[in-house]
């Protein structure tokens, strides 16, 4: 089993990577999922956590998937690190889901739009786990030095911070690069690479997305220095109960981290 807090360690010339599905939706589609992305992963050496939500609570719309039951979801996240041995990452939306999802998980994430409340966030601190803080789409990356600070201040040293984009109108999202420096400053700094591409608050109340630029967006992120990368992934994104119109197909996982592999590789060695 890898401890996950030493992913922070991970050479110059690799990234660590959070993937898997937005939310659990049952165990064989999990597994399958976890199962070969620890297969690339193993083979790029590049540090693997599993992400999947144990439910959706940030829904568009009231009849949109929320999830299969928390407990059944997060055992079987528990099931993933069992069996593949890579830590797991979810995210909670609640106080009284901190405590009961690091039973289960050895990351938990802090949604953007929930990364001002600071009960929240000082409960996840505190179950010693490592914290991963989404930056809000409508706050700068500077600002986000007090979330960290509420992390450190509750006496948990492991706090990662996750760019996924700023609001830009009323239905897109843009990433200023800058902000991965200026991040870095804080903590280790991931790029959501996949929510960045979203575009939300469409008429259907589904969110859109432009998957195809998952590769540009990748890459111009290894340039910016990023430490690990985070994508949604799925064998079917079509018919995914969550996100699918911006994940990564599944079967283009092992093709897109060899290149973006190779990219960090030269990147190191200027």
């Amino acid at each position: 089993m890898k401890n996950v807090q030493e992913f922070v360690n991970t050479p110059s010339n690799r990234f660590f990577l959070l993937a898997g599905p937005c939310a659990i939706e049952g165990e064989e589609m999990a597994l399958r999922i976890a199962e070969q992305l620890s297969t690339i992963c193993d083979k790029l050496e590049i540090p693997l956590v599993f992400k999947g939500s144990f439910k959706k609570a940030n829904r568009s719309r009231i009849d949109s998937f929320t999830g299969i039951g928390d407990e059944k979801a997060l055992k079987i996240l528990q099931k993933v690190n069992q069996i593949h041995g890579v830590p797991t990452v979810t995210d909670i939306h609640q106080t009284e889901d901190a405590a009961r999802a690091a039973e289960y998980v050895d990351v938990l994430q802090i949604p953007a739009f929930l990364v001002r409340q600071t009960d929240l966030v000082v409960a996840a601190a505190e179950t010693g786990k490592v914290v991963n803080l989404k930056k809000g789409q409508f706050m700068s990356p500077e600002s986000m030095q007090h979330a960290v600070r509420k992390v450190h201040d509750a006496g948990n040293p492991h706090a990662w911070l996750t760019d996924r984009g700023t609001m830009f109108g009323y239905q897109d999202m843009v990433v200023d690069f800058r902000s991965i420096p200026t991040m870095r400053q804080f903590g280790p700094t991931i790029l959501d690479v996949t929510h960045s591409l979203q575009q939300p608050n469409q008429s259907s109340g589904v969110t859109g997305g432009r998957p195809e630029l998952i590769e540009t967006m990748a890459r111009a992120g290894i340039a910016a220095g990023v430490d690990g990368l985070f994508m949604e992934t799925h064998f079917d994104p079509k018919n995914a109960k969550s996100d699918g119109a911006n994940m990564l197909p599944l079967e283009l996982a092992e093709g897109l981290l060899t290149r973006l592999s190779r990219l960090k590789e030269a990147m190191a060695s200027l």
